[in-house]
């Protein structure tokens, strides 16, 4: 058993690991740290290229796309550590990067998990879309992160330097306790991708354990690597694993009305979204709630299982107010202007 996982689900992403492995690599020398690279099924030359450049690193092969989630499940099962850190393929890194991650969950035994300071590759000086600076939900789902609110991304100036207790850790680049993974059960392989790590994060504050953001570890990532943006899957899941993540985790008393403002608000969205980018991104919020509908057995199945039915509750890094009404209506861009608590 290794102290530390450094775990790269791949997809067709040949040319991210040519570019970003051999830093990781490099950057990443330790004797209690493994580099292992888990491929999703690819149907590129990802696995023969680990073959022929990177030999003496371990190859995981999962044999078909299992998402995000269960890629990521699949793998870890099959891999022995005390912290395991999920890295996207297209992150680079820099020297002392893990061990600055690792070395804060050994002095911080109720972290579940954490997430290092995320610049954008394309702006180095700003933060990045996907985690940023650690990241925070509103109490009707919407994620935003200190850093980066809907679009509006701010330039790293070091107001963000201090290490923080944060809802959620990034997907791109995140360090977790591999017990606390494994309590938790891991990711829900419903989601397959988008939101997957809040909903884990979730589960893990209603555990007791409790996430961080580290600024002293700094990586760069370039984002929509495998989705866009403003791909119509990206928006289907995103929208569809939000309602299921809320379904999953608010207490009861909370899950109608948040349900109910969300279709509303969802459906003002379609409607924007049909003028600004399209029939398919219309359709994809349409399918989203008609399959939201759908897992609603699964959902209360998922509940009814918990052995703890009183373990449901709003953690105090959620926002008690709404994000929309706070961006779009106040005029607040950043996240200092944020008040809550």
């Amino acid at each position: 058993m290794i102290k530390t996982a450094v775990v790269i689900l791949n997809w067709n992403g040949r040319t991210f690991l040519s570019r970003f492995l051999p830093e990781v690599l490099q950057n990443t020398a330790s004797a209690d740290t493994e580099v292992i690279v888990a491929d999703n099924g690819s149907d590129d030359d990802s696995v023969a290229w680990m073959a022929e450049n990177h030999p003496d690193v371990r190859v995981i092969t999962l044999g078909k796309n299992y998402g995000y989630t269960g890629g990521y499940n699949r793998a870890l099962k099959r891999i022995e550590a005390e912290y395991y850190i999920l890295l996207n393929s297209d992150v680079r890194v820099e020297r002392g990067w893990a061990e600055t991650l690792t070395t804060y969950l050994d002095m911080h035994p109720r972290v579940g998990a954490c997430q290092p300071k995320i610049r954008s590759l394309k702006q180095p000086a700003f933060f990045e879309y996907a985690g940023a600076a650690g990241g925070y939900i509103d109490k009707l789902g919407y994620p935003f992160c200190r850093g980066r609110i809907f679009k509006t991304t701010e330039e790293d100036k070091g107001q963000y330097d201090d290490a923080r207790e944060i809802f959620w850790a990034s997907g791109s680049c995140m360090a977790v306790r591999a017990d606390a993974f494994e309590q938790c059960d891991g990711f829900d392989d419903s989601f397959f991708v988008h939101m997957e790590e809040i909903d884990l994060c979730w589960r893990m504050q209603n555990a007791g354990f409790i996430i961080y953001y580290v600024p002293d570890a700094l990586v760069w990532h370039v984002g929509g690597g495998t989705l866009g943006y403003d791909s119509p899957m990206k928006i289907y899941y995103n929208f569809r694993n939000s309602l299921i993540m809320m379904a999953k985790n608010l207490p009861s008393r909370h899950i109608r009305r948040t349900i109910l403002i969300r279709q509303v608000l969802d459906g003002l969205a379609a409607v924007m979204l049909l003028f600004v980018s399209g029939r398919a991104a219309f359709s994809a919020v349409i399918r989203a709630h008609n399959d939201f509908r759908k897992a609603r057995t699964a959902i209360k199945t998922f509940r009814t299982m918990s052995p703890h039915p009183d373990m449901y509750h709003i953690p105090h890094t959620m926002m008690n107010k709404s994000l929309l009404f706070e961006y779009y209506i106040l005029g607040k861009r950043f996240f200092t202007e944020l008040k809550w608590q």
